[in-house]
């Protein structure tokens, strides 16, 4: 990419948030999430792991901002190092199945035939199930590791990019432009990678901004119902497994920090989407 090609997508960008307040607000919370998941271990202030009986249960304070859980660990420090791996798992999961996903739906789009016949089924199979419960499924017959939970929250997202990849082919793979390319002497795979799929790109990044909120509802889904990461690793869906235990006593902020948390991260790809959307579509660089 040329250096005038990075300052008009600066540029681009630039206006984007400036135009958009709430795309800007999610850029600075997207911002947040980055560094609590890349820096988060070394800003903590105690050791995630670190137990200490005598401070069992303590609720929020000064010294200890979100309390202490039943095994005397800062809830604080868990919450943020914690952000690394949700992050992790839902960023692998939604490029593997955004990548497989349009590759498979752009293929079926353009060419059509067999090729849009087995994808379709293959999609259809996949769409029957409850989506959770597939994952579910997945991650119980595999086993309950961190590679199998980006897996199964791969296959779910799927026919999410396949379908929309297929649509947005099927609608130009005979528009102006690309008989103007045809004629031009590009074959059909140059066509459909320079010429069709960027343009499918707006509305599919709005999909992805979703499917990372919801990758990461999943993992904490299934963390939460013993199928996810296992303890003690620090993870959101187990925090909130843990601190439910403690609601009826009276020890709320064991659940309800690591589950504002979540619901942050969830919000922030929630309102990212639009602004993803309007940086890459071509229409918007003017």
């Amino acid at each position: 990419m040329s250096s005038s090609s990075v300052k008009n997508f600066a540029r681009h960008a630039r206006y984007v948030m400036t135009e958009n307040p709430v795309t800007a607000l999610a850029a600075l919370l997207f911002l947040l999430i980055v560094i609590a998941a890349v820096a988060g271990p070394a800003l903590v202030p105690y050791d995630p792991m670190a137990t200490d009986g005598d401070r069992a249960l303590q609720p929020p304070s000064w010294d200890r901002w979100f309390g202490t859980d039943h095994l005397g660990r800062d809830v604080f420090s868990r919450v943020v190092v914690a952000t690394r791996l949700d992050l992790m798992i839902s960023l692998a999961a939604v490029a593997m199945a955004f990548v497989i996903g349009s590759a498979m739906g752009a293929v079926a789009g353009y060419f059509g035939g067999w090729a849009d016949r087995i994808t379709g089924r293959l999609l259809d199979t996949i769409m029957a199930f409850p989506l959770f419960v597939l994952a579910m499924g997945v991650v119980a017959a595999a086993g309950n590791t961190i590679e199998n939970i980006v897996y199964a929250t791969a296959i779910i997202n799927l026919p999410f990019y396949a379908r929309m990849a297929r649509a947005e082919v099927n609608i130009r793979r005979n528009a102006g432009f690309v008989q103007a390319a045809r004629l031009s002497g590009n074959g059909d795979w140059r066509i459909l990678a320079q010429h069709i799929f960027p343009n499918t790109l707006p509305p599919m990044m709005v999909q992805i901004s979703l499917n990372m909120g919801w990758a990461i509802l999943n993992a904490a889904g299934l963390s939460f119902i013993g199928l996810g990461v296992r303890p003690p690793t620090p993870e959101w869906g187990i925090m909130v497994a843990e601190g439910a235990n403690f609601i009826v006593s009276g020890e709320w902020w064991l659940a309800f920090f690591p589950g504002v948390a979540l619901m942050l991260a969830v919000f922030t790809f929630n309102l990212l989407g639009d602004g993803l959307r309007d940086l890459v579509d071509p229409q918007r660089r003017t």
